[in-house]
């Protein structure tokens, strides 16, 4: 997986600061490395463009102020030995392990990346956008693609048409072009052509006066004058009947409309951002969609990808769903990697719509646990996954980890507010007396094998069977000294046929 920007190293170790440099270069990202006193004259040049910063042990350094005057920059930690508290720092994504993995460095720079996109977004046209942009989060060149043609219609009054399946934010992307425009502060309004039927859609879409049919008691304003000055969204253009849309094509080309019963045109300062999940091609070549209709919609095409080509994104925009539907429910998950990997193998003919509906679903019959590959619905499991030891391995520590910050709901990200409100972020904290109880779960494999469930189910029997005993009984402070909540303890205890008593 490849990486774009630039990195600052600072670190006063040169074999340190070598190594760091050598794994993110490998990652794609131009770095420059060196002491602080070396370095931070890059922060002050007039062509400044430093994307991420990684802070090692430095002499010297005030690193709260630095991260408060490079509040754009995102901040990776790389140090036991820095005494200042940063956690208030909306800009410092996390810290690096002192022998960090792969997948480690890669989840980090994912939660940089996303910072980035955010403030590029806020800076524009506030949190609206941000917001947005957050649902478009992902590495992949094709969704890469749909945030660079955002930015560059946005500022226009291009029509605009977005085109792909059901499902992969067609509304979404028609939303963040209206917030990044400058027609922001006036209405989006949004359209089904497909869910009106077409007697009642130019009334719809253009007002009708009182009296102009029956059940006509009163003058009603359409979709187009709602949108005025701002922006109107015809989703599901491809349904629109032939009769409206020689009507919309007049509407495009004169700029001006009458109500239905009324012959007083209405001048139209309205941009048209239009979608639809059909072929308009093919359409036109069947003449079932106008050919001159299409090229005015057609100014600036944006073609949004299924997830199952963009399978990398989904872990990320399996956090930001979470964050978002957490909220709602007052909870959060989290997924074991072996949970996460199955996710990355479905096909997802509903795409991201169908993929928040599902994570919608684990938040509410599994809040504040981890979900693993067995607490999906069964039309997710698909087929066994190949037995990866390090999946194996990650599923039997996740079992027995403790809460992390990332499982606390994050808040919408909020400019104004990023000095005092950090982003909560879930990337492996080192908790005293840990590893040791980690080592303790961890016997040497014996050559014959073992049975991994078994294993586990043992280990859990045993620590619920302690914590009872711990508590004289109470399941309530049982469930406090194991970190689950008072109803999984039930649950397990009913599992492995535990009994709690005095």
């Amino acid at each position: 997986m490849k990486f774009s920007g630039n990195l600052l190293i600072l670190e006063k170790d040169s074999q340190k600061r070598q190594s760091l440099e050598t794994i993110f270069s490998f990652l794609g990202l131009v770095c420059q490395s060196g002491d602080a006193a070396d370095c931070l004259s890059y922060f002050e040049a007039e062509d400044a463009n430093v994307d991420y910063c990684v802070l090692g042990d430095v002499d010297s350094l005030d690193c709260r102020k630095l991260l408060k005057e490079h509040k754009d920059t995102a901040f990776l930690l790389c140090t036991s030995k820095c005494s200042e508290d940063l956690s208030s720092c909306a800009n410092l994504m996390g810290t690096i392990s002192n022998d960090p993995n792969y997948d480690e460095i890669i989840s980090l720079l994912h939660y940089c990346q996303s910072f980035r996109t955010m403030r590029r977004y806020s800076r524009k046209s506030g949190d609206g956008a941000a917001a947005l942009i957050k649902m478009l989060v992902g590495q992949g060149k094709a969704i890469t693609n749909v945030r660079r043609l955002i930015e560059q219609v946005a500022s226009t009054d291009a029509s605009v048409l977005i085109l792909g399946e059901s499902g992969t934010g067609k509304e979404v992307v028609a939303r963040a072009i209206h917030e990044l425009s400058n027609r922001k502060n006036k209405a989006f309004v949004p359209v089904n052509c497909g869910a009106i039927p077409g007697e009642l859609l130019e009334s719809e879409l253009f007002g009708h006066e009182k009296g102009a049919f029956t059940g006509a008691i009163s003058a009603h304003e359409g979709r187009f004058e709602l949108a005025e000055g701002g922006t109107i969204f015809l989703d599901e253009i491809g349904d629109m009947p032939l009769q409206m849309q020689v009507k919309l094509l007049r509407v495009l080309q004169e700029r001006q409309f009458e109500r239905v019963g009324s012959n007083k045109p209405i001048k139209a300062d309205v941009r048209v951002i239009a979608a639809t999940h059909q072929n308009l091609e093919k359409m036109v070549a069947e003449k079932t969609f106008r050919q001159d209709l299409y090229y005015r919609l057609n100014v600036f095409p944006i073609d949004t990808p299924p997830l199952r080509d963009r399978t990398d994104d989904i872990p990320l925009l399996v956090q930001e769903l979470v964050n978002r539907h957490g909220k709602e429910q007052k909870a959060s998950i989290r997924f074991t990697q072996r949970a996460m990997l199955q996710l990355m193998s479905c096909p997802w003919p509903g795409n991201v719509r169908e993929l928040s509906n599902l994570v919608e679903r684990l938040l509410i019959l599994h809040p504040n646990e981890i979900v693993d590959v067995d607490d999906l619905p069964v039309s997710y499991r698909g087929g066994k996954l190949e037995d990866d030891p390090y999946a194996e391995r990650m599923a039997l520590l996740d079992s027995f980890s403790v809460p992390l910050p990332g499982d606390e709901v994050q808040e919408d990200f909020d400019v104004e507010e990023a000095d005092s409100k950090p982003i909560d972020l879930p990337p492996l904290p080192v908790i005293e007396g840990e590893n040791d109880m980690a080592q303790a779960f961890m016997p040497t494999l014996s050559p014959d094998g073992i049975n991994l469930k078994d294993m586990v189910s043992n280990i859990e029997i045993n620590m619920i069977k302690q914590a009872l005993g711990q508590s004289n009984g109470v399941v309530a402070k049982a469930s406090e000294i194991l970190g689950l909540r008072r109803t999984t303890l039930v649950e397990k205890m009913k599992k492995y046929g535990i009994v709690a008593s005095n």
